[in-house]
């Protein structure tokens, strides 16, 4: 099994890479964030322990996890940021190894934003960094979750830059809104044969 790892900054376009990916080979795309989603359901115990760390003002009053206030918390307090991804990291890679063990396509792909803060590179053959231009990633993050400028403006400025994933990926694949650009760019890199 060859394992390839996306990752990049908030709209940068990785899911978009994804399914240009999907549509071209027989690959099993695995989404961290979706991962994380699908872990947050209502009681599970990745949700009781983030009450445990966060106090029970975290969950709604039904018990769902408050992803508004979650979001507050991680976006304005880096400490509670870093604990939140340290629990988070290791439910996740725990479960993105099991879906990969399930699977039989010989080609995975992890999508993570956070690949190597959650150390998920270990596991990568390869890894490929999606950038783009930082107007076009705004844009694409207020359409995406509904925010305004200056929000989305923020997430990014606390998240790692293009040069850092230049710096740490095997492959570069820059998505300015061109499809053809990028299906080229990701057949230049033979990655999926």
């Amino acid at each position: 099994m060859k394992v390839i790892g996306i990752t990049g900054s908030s709209g940068a376009g990785k899911s978009t890479v994804c399914e240009i990916i999907q549509s071209l080979y027989d690959v099993c795309i695995i989404n961290a964030d979706q991962v994380a989603k699908d872990l947050s359901q209502k009681g599970s115990s990745y949700v009781e322990g983030i009450a445990h760390i966060f106090g029970k003002s975290i969950l709604t009053s039904d018990g769902e996890l408050n992803r508004k206030k979650l979001a507050d918390f991680i976006y304005h307090d880096d400490k509670k940021r870093k604990m939140l991804n340290g629990y988070t990291f290791n439910h996740i890679t725990k479960q993105i190894k099991q879906i990969m063990a399930e699977t039989d396509k010989e080609i995975v792909v992890i999508d993570a934003p956070l690949l190597f803060e959650a150390e998920l590179d270990k596991i990568c053959d390869a890894s490929i960094a999606i950038i783009s231009q930082k107007d076009l990633q705004i844009e694409r993050i207020c359409k995406r979750d509904g925010i305004t400028e200056e929000v989305a403006e923020k997430r990014i400025s606390i998240q790692e830059d293009n040069d850092f994933f230049k710096a740490r990926c095997d492959y570069v694949i820059e998505n300015n809104d061109k499809i053809e650009d990028v299906k080229a760019q990701i057949e230049e890199s033979k990655l999926f044969e």
